[in-house]
């Protein structure tokens, strides 16, 4: 994938390049070198908060008090398709940092920063008190991103003015942002500057021209370098503004055209006010709940992303914006309740993407499901093979689960039908090529050398452990990959047997049947009451204690009568740490609580477990764990839940501890609210049938009544209202628009 031809290309300084006929200066080697890459990614202090703006591809991800410094090694900047367009956007009064009031970009689309003066000179020897000076940025995206500063002087004497803003970009890769070495790069070219505007570019070993115009509507009154200098004299209580826009430029990307700043902002609310009023609408008497509820709402359309593949649910910001193969899909399985949308798109991009050949260098196979997409520099010239990879164990299996899903909640038979063929192949792949040697189990083993080690959820190097701290050697069974696999082929059963062919809904089933079989009888490990995480390639217990064999209650693929001794494993203290289940035992020898899969706690990962038990009958443990999430996320800005946190035990502290690096928002912790109380209420849906189910709710002591509506079941709308009155939570239908039927199991 390269972009559109370069005519010549000089490295010298002082030379110039014509690029699609526009000129541009080349900047010195060593220049390049110092301008667009400097020290590699890094963790820095977690209680440096950060903001987040996003809309679409493009999210500027910078610090609390709205910049991005230039000796900044965390990652911040704007980005756009995998590169970062800006690494520098640095406000300043007088040479000197303002002073943080407050910040906030709750909105998601939009933040508010409120600062003010420190102390300082003007040129005339006066001295301008501290606190006295107001400076509001108000930024939004939308296109491009749209920032307007206030200053206003609170003073009872005029005041000069001196506000500066630096600009730069590297163009880095966002793998190279987070720590992959280069050798080779492309050509910097020199900036260009106007006397309202500033032009960064950067022409690619892809050769693609990565563009950043920044366009001052106000004037500056210098601009040196790359750094715009306003000025102006402020009169008691007067205020001023400056208004600007940032734009990055792809060959691929067209212009937002002329629009205002007031025009972007009253899209952006009305795109977001048109995204709540297509969803079921939720209201509790909890405000607090509540809350949390429209949170993770808010930062779902946040990661609403259309890209040139189609809309899907980006995984998460800052280092996931892009299609991500079980994140999506398993968000798109928690919000089933809310909207069904998502899932249809998402299985319309994926069915696209499904692997067609062979490729050892992105892991692909045929049938297959992706696992990750990048559109950077470093996948564009095969440095990485993320066009997409396919380096996952899982996605396939998940992808089916969903496709069944859409069927129970819209009816529509015919999005099943169209893609048969994509279905059989995804069955083939489970068949064939997941499970390589033959043994009924979906095994993994990475053949791309700059693939994954570990494929399944818990992907990082050393996450498949066994008790003894030696890592598992691929190929790798994994505990829930089996259990996806087993309902995949559930569901996959009773989809064929709509369609009308019954061989094969009793092939498929036969299949289900026999991986539970196998299952119950290779992973279960009787004195520990409890499953091993995989089968290594041995096929020797895995028999560290983690959270991966709890998803089988989610799934059904755990028999009844161990159910009980897992579900009491889950609540001991070594595995719940209050907060919520941990991936690994506390007690296991590479337990760490704040490594990333060894130890922590993950929303999604909980909210999965929570919805199985809750199948399962163990209601008072769902309950207990969903209590934990629900008062850790109380904890965060904006109510919104993590990727992960660390897994330190709640009695031993007042909140849950951050995870240095996670993103935020994060797409499946955003969803698992939403799966979670969707096992409370007990709802499942079989629209082909036109039928609800509602299985034993049980409202926690927390939450007393909670009101669904506008609930869609295929052709029909339903409205509910749950009502706990001591330990019996009821319902009644409020409202019901079509044929849709309401069946209570226990």
């Amino acid at each position: 994938m390269t972009g559109p031809d370069t005519k010549k290309r000089e490295t010298r300084e002082g030379r110039r390049i014509k690029i699609d006929g526009e000129y541009f200066t080349v900047l010195a080697e060593e220049a390049s070198r110092v301008l667009a890459h400097g020290e590699p990614f890094v963790i820095v202090d977690i209680k440096k908060e950060k903001l987040v703006v996003k809309e679409g591809e493009l999210f500027l991800y910078s610090d609390i008090e709205g910049n991005v410094a230039p000796e900044d090694t965390s990652g911040l900047g704007l980005y756009l398709q995998d590169t970062r367009f800006l690494k520098t956007f640095n406000m300043t009064l007088f040479g000197s940092s303002p002073v943080l009031l407050s910040s906030t970009a709750d909105r998601g689309y939009m933040s508010q920063i409120e600062l003010t003066n420190a102390d300082f000179m003007m040129p005339d020897g006066m001295v301008v008190p501290q606190e006295t000076i107001n400076i509001r940025r108000i930024r939004v995206v939308n296109g491009r991103l749209f920032e307007l500063v206030r200053i206003k002087n609170y003073n009872h004497f005029p005041v000069d003015i001196s506000l500066e803003i630096e600009f730069d970009s590297d163009f880095a890769d966002m793998f190279e942002v987070r720590g992959t070495r280069r050798t080779k790069y492309g050509t910097r070219l020199a900036p260009k500057v106007t006397r309202d505007s500033i032009l960064l570019a950067y022409l690619g070993l892809d050769d693609i021209l990565r563009k950043t115009y920044i366009r001052m509507e106000t004037p500056p009154a210098a601009i040196e370098g790359t750094t715009a200098t306003f000025r102006f004299r402020l009169a008691p209580r007067e205020r001023s503004v400056v208004k600007f826009d940032i734009e990055p430029v792809l060959p691929t990307t067209s212009s937002s055209g002329s629009v205002s700043f007031n025009r972007a902002i009253g899209d952006m609310r009305k795109s977001y006010e048109q995204w709540f009023a297509g969803t079921t609408r939720i209201e509790t008497d909890n405000e607090l709940f509540t809350a949390v509820l429209q949170s993770s709402q808010r930062d779902l359309r946040m990661l609403a992303t259309e890209t040139q593949f189609g809309f899907f649910l980006s995984a998460g910001v800052p280092w996931f914006v892009t299609p991500f193969g079980r994140d999506t899909i398993i968000t798109c399985l928690q919000i089933m309740m809310l909207d069904t949308h998502p899932a249809v798109e998402t299985s319309n991009v994926f069915t696209q993407l499904q692997g067609k050949t062979v490729d050892p260098w992105r892991d692909e196979e045929p049938g297959k499901i992706f696992h990750e997409i990048r559109r950077g520099e470093l996948a564009n010239i095969r440095a990485i093979p993320h066009t997409p990879y396919f380096g996952s164990a899982d996605s396939t299996a998940l992808y089916l689960i969903m496709i069944s899903e859409i069927v129970r909640w819209t009816g529509d038979l015919k999005i099943a039908q169209q893609i048969t063929a994509p279905i059989n192949q995804a069955l083939e792949w489970l068949d064939r090529f997941g499970d390589a040697d033959g043994d009924g189990f979906i095994e993994y083993e990475t053949k791309s050398r700059r693939g994954l080690v570990n494929q399944g959820w818990k992907d990082s190097g050393n996450s498949v452990v066994h008790a003894d701290g030696r890592l598992a050697e691929a190929p790798i069974a994994l505990a829930e990959v089996q259990a996806y696999a087993y309902l995949a082929k559930r569901r996959m059963s009773e989809l064929f047997a709509l369609m009308g062919d019954g061989r094969r809904a009793a092939e498929v089933s036969a299949q289900a049947n026999a991986l539970k079989k196998r299952f119950n009888e290779a992973f279960w490990m009787p004195d520990e009451g409890y499953y091993a995480m995989a089968l290594d390639k041995d096929k020797q217990q895995v028999r560290t204690i983690t959270s991966n064999p709890a998803h089988g209650f989610w799934t059904g693929i755990i028999d009844d009568d161990k159910s009980g001794r897992v579900a009491g494993r889950l609540l001991m203290p070594d595995m719940f740490s209050g907060w919520g289940i941990r991936t690994m035992s506390k007690a296991s020898l590479n337990y760490n609580p704040m490594s990333y899969h060894n130890g922590s706690v993950w929303p999604h990962d909980n909210a999965i477990i929570i919805r199985g038990l809750k199948k399962y009958g163990f209601t008072e443990a769902a309950n207990r764990i969903s209590s934990g999430l629900f008062e850790a996320a109380l904890h965060y800005d904006y109510y919104r839940l993590p990727e992960l946190f660390c897994g330190f035990t709640k009695r031993a502290i007042t909140r849950p501890v951050n995870y240095p690096v996670a993103c935020s928002p994060q797409a499946w912790a955003s969803g698992a609210i939403f799966m979670i109380l969707q096992a409370m209420l007990g709802i499942e849906a079989d629209a082909p049938s036109d039928t609800v189910y509602v299985n034993s709710p049980s409202l926690p002591g927390w939450l007393r009544e909670t009101d669904i509506r506008d609930l869609r079941i295929g052709g029909s709308r339903l409205s509910l209202k749950f009502r706990r009155d001591g330990d019996v939570t009821s319902f009644v239908v409020t409202e019901k628009d079509g044929p849709v039927r309401i069946i209570m199991t226990e």
